[in-house]
């Protein structure tokens, strides 16, 4: 029998509370259906008995406080809601209670931006850990010993798990109870859900924005020069004759400032043009490729799928609007 202990914490996001506690129930429900006995006992714990979630629209009562947790097998820590570092504040007392729990043998589980409790408790440092792409820059700032595995579903680095965006919480939910007990039951939990048991990437609902409250006007000016004329030919050489500099320093000061290389940054930004074209106009493959300021059609496939996880085919039948889908 193992313990989910499922964290609710202060500024919580229902949304992130009760998948884990659903996915493990329906587990045991499966497990009994076919003759065996329930696997698992699942529980809400938490500073208080009773904590809202979503500004107060729903509270979730809660089974056991944190001082009446001795062990579990499982910690789950979901999403924040609202202000990242005003949440963190009010659940500081929580921190303990997890540094305690996995240096007694406990796994340790962060859904979405339940990484920053999970980073806070200063578990993942030198480690990779998976947060929504969103939050990316903040996280970085926050915990600079953290390696965000950029782009990855779940991360798995022991008895620490943690997920990516939003609906990959569940990503990280079947895999761990595919752990416990076998692909089958996870199967089944996934078809109950309706999901897709093996996405193993968000990168193709990442909408790049750039890192630019780094406070180097240098750098961001060529930013904006880069995501202005992306269509045209950018060089690092030009770029860095343009901020006055020699093209190493240039290199990485950029880097120093926005975590991407100038390339990658020119990458990372041509295409998202590319993906808003897709998503909405008329236009095949080859137009949009020379429109973002490629002229090789196996280079602009090979980046836009290291980018995004998808061919630019894939992406387009993926997310354009209907209409196009028929165009031929």
């Amino acid at each position: 029998m193992k313990r989910i202990s499922v964290f609710v914490p202060e500024n919580a996001v229902i949304e992130a509370i009760t998948p884990a506690y659903r996915t493990f129930k329906t587990a045991n429900e499966f497990l009994m259906g076919s003759g065996k006995q329930p696997f698992f006992t699942v529980e809400y714990v938490g500073l208080k008995k009773h904590i809202s979630a979503n500004d107060g629209e729903y509270t979730i009562n809660i089974d056991r406080l944190l001082n009446e947790v001795d062990r579990t097998d499982l910690v789950v820590l979901p999403a924040l809601y609202g202000d990242v570092s005003e949440a963190l504040n009010k659940n500081k007392e929580a921190i303990p209670w997890i540094k305690r729990m996995y240096a007694g043998g406990s796994e340790v589980a962060s859904l979405c931006i339940g990484a920053f409790l999970l980073a806070e408790a200063g578990l993942v440092n030198h480690r990779k850990c998976s947060t929504h792409w969103a939050y990316y820059d903040l996280f970085r700032k926050k915990f600079p010993d953290v390696e965000i595995a950029d782009g990855s579903v779940i991360t798995d680095e022991g008895r620490l798990y943690s997920s990516g965006g939003a609906n990959s919480l569940w990503n990280l939910l079947l895999y761990l109870l595919e752990k416990y007990t076998d692909r089958h039951i996870a199967i089944l939990t996934a078809k109950y859900f309706a999901l897709d048991i093996d996405r193993n990437s968000q990168a193709n609902f990442t909408i790049f924005t750039g890192q630019k409250d780094h406070g180097d006007a240098v750098i961001l000016a060529s930013q904006l020069y880069i995501e202005e004329e992306y269509s045209s030919k950018i060089t690092v050489e030009l770029l860095a004759q343009r901020s006055i500099m020699s093209k190493r320093s240039f290199e990485r000061r950029f880097k120093l400032a926005t975590n991407n290389t100038p390339n990658e940054y020119i990458q990372r930004v041509r295409i998202e043009a590319a993906k808003r074209s897709f998503e909405s106009q008329h236009k095949n493959v080859s137009e949009v490729m020379y429109d973002v300021g490629y002229s090789d059609t196996k280079t602009f496939r090979e980046v836009f799928r290291k980018v995004t996880g998808l061919t630019p085919i894939e992406y387009r039948n993926k997310y354009a609007r209907f209409e196009i889908l028929n165009v031929g």
